[in-house]
């Protein structure tokens, strides 16, 4: 019970930290979750990391719930899952609050709006190192299927401006068809 304790507090803790510091939505906070509890506290391994962001990222709704639900359901079930999302809640939910009550003093203020374009930048660049990151994952995995789904993607979103939700719904079919053709061979991958 006390090493439960400690988990939920610590997880707590990291959500509330990551939905502080974290601007630009919900693949930022995503690759932050990652580094924490896969590649600091070792509690999830990476492949399977990557399974539960594909998993919120399937999932209808905002991202960052979707994961702080997905890493806190895995890591201590149902209270993990609510303290996880409460962490990941309360700072947006603070912050935004603060500011509109002091939107018409902030609307028009140069200093928050070069701050707000400087963070622009910073944010591409951290979506940028999710998608690298996520893409060498699975070249690594040497999946040939799971790299023509990646390239195929791509192509359908960035060059034939495809909707990324049919793409999902898509590539959901997809393995959902495979993975009951596995089943019914007897060797589910």
């Amino acid at each position: 019970m006390k090493r439960e304790k400690g988990i939920l507090l610590k997880l707590f803790l990291s959500m509330i930290s990551l939905g502080t510091f974290t601007f630009g939505g919900g693949y930022v906070i995503v690759t932050l979750m990652k580094k924490k509890f896969a590649d600091e506290y070792h509690w999830i391994d990476e492949k399977e990391m990557l399974d539960l962001i594909a998993i919120a990222q399937s999932a209808p709704g905002a991202i960052a719930v979707n994961g702080s639900i997905v890493v806190g359901y895995k890591l201590a079930g149902i209270p993990g899952m609510l303290v996880s999302i409460l962490g990941t809640i309360l700072p947006p939910f603070v912050i935004l609050s603060l500011v509109s009550m002091f939107y018409i003093a902030f609307r028009d203020n140069i200093w928050v709006h070069s701050m707000l374009t400087g963070m622009q930048a910073g944010v591409a660049a951290v979506i940028i190192a999710v998608v690298i990151e996520m893409g060498h994952g699975i070249l690594v995995e040497k999946n040939r299927v799971s790299v023509l789904i990646m390239v195929a993607a791509f192509i359908l979103t960035f060059f034939l401006n495809i909707n990324v939700v049919y793409v999902v719904i898509g590539c959901i079919v997809f393995g959902a068809v495979r993975t009951w053709r596995a089943m019914k061979k007897g060797a589910v991958q």
